[in-house]
């Protein structure tokens, strides 16, 4: 090869690392999703053709959680509900966001507001109310025989930026399953081990906004992960520019 592009995105998920997280029953949003994915898999007749049925995470008939939002929270939120789970609660570990901007949020910074995506509105549709609950922290899994049987939380408040937990507000949920869709921190290691590649304080592939090229000669990064987890769009801008600059590359070698 002449050039290599990696462009494997930031696939690391963020662990809860809280007592009970070895209980069965407690599953990464993206072990949820894909093995769901998976199991639908059909042939050009549609009919199942899929052997990962047996590996799917089945929440029909359940009481779900689902730990954090964004679009990966969504569609959990959404999946759970079209397994007809038994209940959904959607934990936010922020106090509910403004309607509007904030004076501390001004343009053009992002705006910090409230929002609601399809998943909510599916679930209020289904439950007769928005599956969120705000200033939630997450304490401990609590188990039977190895499986999952609630979570105990806190109410939290935010005081000069920092959490502080409101005494008298612990509450135990009941939940056969929660997924944790609380983003994802870097690239897996393996490719940039294999390839002896730097790596930035974040453990992204280490490589510069414009010319991409990381500390192997011949071999660029773009999108997430070299930048971190971020938006689609940024993805597409970064795979222009990291082919324009393989594209000089290779004409200048």
């Amino acid at each position: 090869l002449d050039a290599v592009v990696l462009a494997m995105g930031s696939t690391l998920p963020n662990d809860l690392k809280i007592p009970g997280r070895e209980l069965e029953g407690v599953h990464f949003a993206m072990e949820f999703l894909r093995n769901n994915q998976y199991a639908l898999f059909t042939d050009r007749e549609g009919k199942l053709k899929s052997h990962w049925g047996r590996q799917k995470i089945d929440a029909k008939g359940k009481n779900v959680i689902v730990i954090g939002g964004g679009d990966t929270g969504t569609d959990c939120i959404g999946t759970s509900l079209r397994h007809h789970c038994k209940s959904l609660v959607n934990f936010e570990l922020f106090p509910r966001p403004p309607d509007g901007r904030a004076p501390h949020n001004p343009w053009p910074a992002w705006p910090r507001i409230y929002r609601t995506d399809y998943g909510h509105e599916e679930a209020a549709h289904v439950q007769g109310a928005d599956p969120r609950e705000y200033s939630i922290l997450s304490k401990k899994f609590i188990g039977e025989n190895g499986k999952l049987t609630a979570i105990q939380t806190v109410n939290i408040r935010v005081d000069n930026g920092r959490l502080v937990e409101i005494e008298g507000s612990e509450k135990e949920w009941p939940c056969d399953i929660v997924i944790l869709a609380m983003g994802f921190k870097s690239p897996e290691a393996t490719i940039p081990e294999q390839l002896s590649l730097e790596l930035d304080q974040r453990n992204n592939v280490k490589a510069g906004y414009g010319d991409y090229l990381t500390s192997s000669d011949g071999v660029f990064a773009a999108g997430d992960c070299r930048r971190g987890q971020s938006l689609v769009v940024w993805a597409i801008n970064e795979g222009r520019g990291a082919a324009e600059k393989v594209h000089k590359y290779l004409t200048a070698n």
